[in-house]
């Protein structure tokens, strides 16, 4: 089984980022044109050095989050001649959290990207897997190649994914400093972004990437995610004489709380813990009550797990609620309004259980940004027919995802002691079968190429 999976990087990055603002599309009477944008090559982020500015603008694509879905997006459409603007409401990448665990499928997509090759050489391949209980007794262990020839999985710190991934886009491609104050539609179709520095940003098509609590989602009609009624803290151990432990994800199985750790790279471990709480409870930002709260909940379990919270800097911690929305048949809205559509967590925020919300993201990117570029129809309607069929291909591996996380986070979490020692003794040990708990990482990306002519590509307003 797959439970809590290690998810997110809280490391401050040492790159500094700034405002930057996006070039114009010329606009004609007839509408809106996608304009190509040359892949930058440079190793160095990119982002021009300039103030946002109160003003009124119009752009054919506006991408709003600078996260992974974002970023993703913009660089799926770059890939395929389509330029974007990115606008993100905080000062510079969002670099907070831990790490996340990307499965084969997460690879698929960033090796479509470009970019997985890169991410490879930063961060160790895990080789497997083992359960223990509590007091450290080892139930089952895996291996991933025994299991599936093709998985690949990795730990890869947020920070440097979405540096890697911003290295992709060319200068000006987002903007910081732009938090969004309100979206409406006009009459011809045009969706109006207003930020809160009284910038207004006429956009043909809005991708709303926005993350969990999605202002765009809201405006949609997506209700607030629900909570699970479990709490997680991460860490990121730093080692710097080097981590002693083996390259595979190591979880321990206790009652109403469980844990997990994971080499990340030679010096650094990712750790989690998870417990059950009737509440979210109120935010906590003091590292060293976050640290003390996450030891007293695994006070006698082993050494390694404690050793890692030890080790783990203050800036790394973090305490987070586990929230989900199940996307229900007829009854959720659509994942688009008009020329607005959702991707990644502002559509389907699911539980970390299986691993699978950065992948899911990613997936989303590439499967939109294709949608949009094999559509050549003209009119109105094109992002409309676009957003549809993205939707359609996306939500049967969505809803069903989601669920699943959600269940075998609940499996987990048990805290019944007669319950948690059949699970310990009988269906960790002799009934769990790694193979079908992958199944869902099975994802095809070919890789993204610019089979198309930007001329073919044209958005008509409507009158």
């Amino acid at each position: 089984m797959a439970p809590l999976c290690l998810n997110s990087s809280f490391l401050p990055s040492s790159l500094h980022y700034l405002h930057s603002r996006s070039f114009h599309c010329p606009q004609s009477s007839s509408g809106f044109c996608f304009q190509t944008r040359t892949r930058s090559r440079s190793k160095a982020i990119r982002l021009s050095i300039a103030k946002a500015e109160a003003d009124v603008r119009k752009e054919d694509i506006v991408i709003v989050g600078a996260g992974i879905a974002g970023l993703a997006t913009a660089v799926s459409l770059q890939r395929l001649g389509i330029g974007s603007l990115v606008i993100e409401q905080a000062d510079s990448l969002r670099t907070g959290g831990t790490s996340l665990t990307l499965f084969k499928n997460g690879w698929s997509v960033l090796d479509a990207l470009g970019v997985g090759s890169d991410l490879r050489s930063q961060f160790l391949e895990i080789k497997g897997m083992a359960v223990k209980s509590e007091d450290g007794r080892e139930l089952r262990s895996f291996g991933f190649k025994d299991e599936d020839a093709s998985q690949e999985v990795r730990a890869v710190e947020r920070r440097i994914l979405l540096e890697t991934l911003a290295n992709q886009l060319p200068p000006e491609s987002v903007q910081f400093s732009s938090e969004l104050a309100k979206i409406e539609t006009s009459g011809n179709g045009v969706t109006i972004l207003e930020l809160v520095n009284g910038t207004r940003i006429y956009a043909n098509i809005v991708i709303g990437c926005d993350g969990i609590r999605s202002p765009i989602a809201k405006w949609i009609g997506f209700s607030e995610p629900k909570y699970v009624g479990h709490c997680a803290y991460r860490g990121l151990g730093y080692y710097p004489n080097g981590q002693p432990f083996e390259p595979k994800l190591n979880y321990i199985y206790g009652r109403g709380v469980r844990a997990g750790y994971v080499p990340v790279s030679p010096t650094k471990v990712y750790w989690f813990i998870c417990h059950n709480n009737p509440t979210p409870g109120p935010k906590i930002t003091d590292p060293v009550a976050l640290k003390k709260q996450a030891k007293d909940l695994v006070r006698n379990w082993p050494a390694e797990l404690l050793n890692n919270i030890d080790l783990t800097p203050d800036d790394t911690i973090i305490r987070t609620p586990l929230v989900d929305r199940w996307l229900w048949p007829a009854t959720s809205p659509p994942a688009s309004r008009g020329k607005v559509v959702l991707v990644g967590d502002a559509w389907h925020p699911m539980t970390p259980n299986l691993g699978q919300g950065a992948c899911c993201a990613l997936e989303d990117a590439v499967v939109l940004a294709k949608k949009l570029a094999n559509s050549t129809k003209s009119g109105p309607a094109f992002a409309e027919e676009a957003f549809r069929s993205y939707e359609s291909e996306r939500w049967p591996r969505i809803f069903p995802m989601t669920i699943r996380a959600n269940l075998v986070g609940s499996l987990l979490q048990w805290e019944n002691p007669i319950v948690c020692s059949v699970r310990n003794n009988i269906i960790v040990p002799k009934l769990l079968r790694l193979g079908p708990v992958l199944e869902h990482t099975n994802f095809e990306c070919e890789p993204l190429t610019q089979g198309i002519k930007v001329q073919d590509l044209h958005i008509h307003q409507s009158s």
